[in-house]
């Protein structure tokens, strides 16, 4: 399958896996190993299909079910969605046969069939507080009811930024693929007036969707949907969104997903884009020459970045941009070169700005590293450890964790051995536990 592409059956299977991995994360000190353990199978087999990336083998699901405490959900589930691939792929091969008219024809035994199924297994959902709405809706888009106009689209990229920022991944990965999945399907039927539009949604839409999968771990989906991203907004010829689209693949790459080199390599081909320096890439440039341990080019291109702020950034349209991404750039660079006064001031900007969790405890855990540069060890471990551990299992996200690991990183060698090390080593161990 090619990389842009979203399979409809593996979307539905994305749905199972969220339901998986809500069932597990439900109970307590069940992480993938624990659960691989009990399930007689390969904890790399439990995240795929919580990925959605693999479809679960039908004489596991009844063990997955006692395992997960599921109530019987996922056996519902399996069984539902199979029914339901099954009569798309019916109605595809039909509607082919036919001119395509048995494809939207409502009144079709098959669909009714399926949609029986499919709402029969909802009934379970409310056990485990889960809602039934992203599934009707998957229901509804199944059957060919739903295409949106163009500015419904628009407003679906605005509303799943701001869950970004104010809901759980996990949450967010759901709607997400059911939203780009709906939008696949109308892209594939869309007059051409309408495909520039579509695919500017597809970009922004893929860019969230690889961001939320970066917060989950999951950098190899990631990467792929920067791929589709790219791609989409390659094709919708809008210059501006081509660069939004790499410099948020840049930036989220410095999250244990890429090489600091390879985020330089990814920043550089971005500017290429535009004759200007663009502030965005600028501020991914500084941060990844931080990490290189090249504080003086990292200081060097912040100065430079204060220059283009000072004359004004504009916001893109869809308010991936603000201006905390210069405060937080600040905190990094200003931490990491041991400034405490100037990282300091910088902190403070990012508590007065921030617009979700994710920067304030990264700036917290600047703080910490700066302690950590000039020498402070113990402290440094101290306080980052105490920011780790304040944070709800669901908001220690890679962002987060991999933060953690840089300011381990900045500990002198000859020192690794001391107790507070090994102290919060154990705390980034047990979130990487957690998350597996």
């Amino acid at each position: 399958m090619a990389a842009d592409q979203i399979d409809p059956h593996a979307s539905l299977w994305h749905l199972f896996g969220a339901v998986m991995r809500h069932c597990r994360e439900s109970r307590p000190n069940l992480g993938l190993r624990r659960a691989a353990e009990q399930m007689y199978t390969d904890f790399s087999n439990l995240a795929k299909w919580e990925r959605g990336e693999r479809v679960p083998p039908s004489d596991m699901i009844a063990r997955l079910d006692q395992v997960y405490g599921a109530h019987g959900i996922l056996t519902a589930l399996y069984a539902t969605l199979e029914r339901l691939g099954a009569a798309e792929s019916e109605q595809r091969n039909e509607g082919r046969y036919r001119g395509n008219s048995a494809y939207c024809n409502g009144d079709d035994d098959m669909e009714r069939r399926a949609a029986l199924q499919f709402l029969a297994g909802l009934g379970t959902l409310g056990t485990l507080g889960l809602s039934s709405e992203p599934l009707r809706q998957l229901l509804d888009i199944s059957l060919g009811r739903e295409h949106r106009s163009l500015e419904d689209w628009d407003l679906a990229c605005a509303d799943h930024l701001h869950a970004l920022r104010t809901r759980s991944p996990a949450q967010v990965a759901t709607d997400l693929i059911i939203d780009l999945y709906a939008l696949r399907r109308q892209l594939g039927t869309a007059p051409p007036a309408d495909q520039t539009e579509l695919q500017r949604s597809m970009a922004v839409l893929s860019s969230i969707h690889a961001i939320v999968l970066t917060y989950l771990d999951d950098h190899g989906g990631a990467m792929r949907w920067w791929y589709t991203a790219r791609q989409a907004a390659d094709i919708s010829g809008d210059l501006a969104l081509r660069l939004l689209v790499r410099c948020e693949e840049a930036g989220h790459g410095l999250y244990g997903q890429r090489s600091p080199q390879a985020v330089l390599e990814l920043v550089r081909r971005g500017q290429q884009l535009t004759r200007e320096p663009d502030a965005d890439l600028m501020t991914t440039e500084a941060k990844a020459l931080s990490m290189l341990g090249r504080h003086a080019q990292a200081l060097d291109t912040l100065h430079t970045l204060h220059k283009i702020a000072d004359k004004g950034v504009a916001p893109d349209c869809y308010g991936f941009w603000t201006p905390n991404r210069i405060y937080f750039t600040e905190s990094w660079v200003y931490a990491a070169a041991g400034q405490e006064s100037a990282a300091e001031t910088a902190r403070s900007n990012v508590l007065k700005h921030n617009r979700s969790y994710i920067h304030p405890v990264n700036a917290d855990l600047h703080r910490a590293l700066c302690t950590v540069v000039q020498g402070g060890v113990d402290e440094g471990m101290h306080q980052a450890a105490v920011t780790i551990d304040a944070l709800k299992p669901s908001q220690r996200i890679r962002h987060i964790t991999e933060t953690g690991h840089l300011v381990l990183r900045a500990v002198p060698r000859d020192q690794r051995d001391r107790p507070s090390v090994a102290e919060f080593r154990k705390v980034l161990a047990l979130e990487a536990v957690r998350g597996d």
